[in-house]
């Protein structure tokens, strides 16, 4: 009973906590690239450009990864019995036995 208990409250607290220290963090996380690529990049005289192709305008990463997941659930799907080869057991299906036949009192 005890530990029906202490589960779902220590769930709670975590997800309590990590709210509220989410909540007073300043929002916008540094990544690698502006940590560590951007920093040894001036170092070596090269200043951070634009990219290429700008994901951070409107949803543009979500369809990148809405595209990767459809192909990659074709792929899945398409390759499915080559990922996952059926089992010895399952390729060799028992057989049911045969009912015994009644004879027939007709003469």
């Amino acid at each position: 009973m005890k530990k029906l208990l202490l589960y779902p409250l220590l769930i709670l607290v975590l997800v309590v906590g990590g709210y509220f220290l989410l909540r007073r963090s300043s929002g916008k996380w540094a990544g690698v690239d502006e940590t560590v690529v951007e920093k040894f990049a001036r170092a070596a005289g090269h200043p951070p450009h634009r990219p290429l192709i700008d994901t951070e305008k409107g949803d543009l990463l979500l369809f990148c990864f809405l595209v990767a997941g459809i192909l990659g659930g074709f792929v899945m799907g398409y390759c499915f019995h080559e990922l996952f080869p059926p089992t010895t057991s399952s390729l060799t299906s028992k057989q049911p036995e045969a009912e015994p036949q009644l004879e027939s009192s007709r003469p």
